[in-house]
């Protein structure tokens, strides 16, 4: 298994994104859900990390949107079959690491109520629960989460 930073609009991305939407968009009415697409993954403030299989084939991604202050964590998704890996937590410690390479010292996330395997991800890794950030309102489907970023 390898992480590193890639484009999104590769054809195996696309399609882990597409995943990713065909998983969510049933357990929430569209008002809930807050995936960005493409083009805006692929904006150079974006840092869009993906994990390869040792076949090379894109089997997780995730994002951090840089903003001035802090960061949002983004389209986080392992495919089905590499789940319970530990992949989702090694791209986390690589997405917090590459963000606070680049001077991030917070990051913040948007995740649903339905989805307690992400939840537990982030609680595990020392997310808190907080309330909207930018431009997210208060959603009773929805978690809001932050970490401070330290040295590791």
């Amino acid at each position: 298994m390898r992480i590193r930073l890639e484009p999104a609009n590769q054809p195996e991305v696309l399609a882990l994104i597409d995943a990713l939407d065909a998983h969510q968009k049933p357990l929430y009415p569209p008002e809930s859900h807050h995936g960005i697409d493409v083009q805006a993954l692929s904006q150079p403030e974006v840092l869009f990390a993906v994990v390869r299989s040792d076949a090379g084939v894109a089997v997780a991604c995730g994002a951090v949107v840089m903003g001035e202050h802090w960061g949002e964590l983004k389209r986080m998704f392992v495919q089905p079959a590499w789940r319970r890996r530990g992949i989702s937590r090694h791209l986390l410690a690589f997405l917090e690491h590459e963000a606070f390479e680049r001077g991030c010292g917070l990051l913040m996330l948007e995740t649903g109520i339905r989805q307690p395997e992400a939840i537990g991800l982030y609680q595990h890794a020392g997310y808190q629960r907080r309330g909207p950030f930018g431009d997210y309102v208060e959603d009773p489907l929805s978690v809001f989460m932050q970490k401070r970023l330290t040295p590791p």
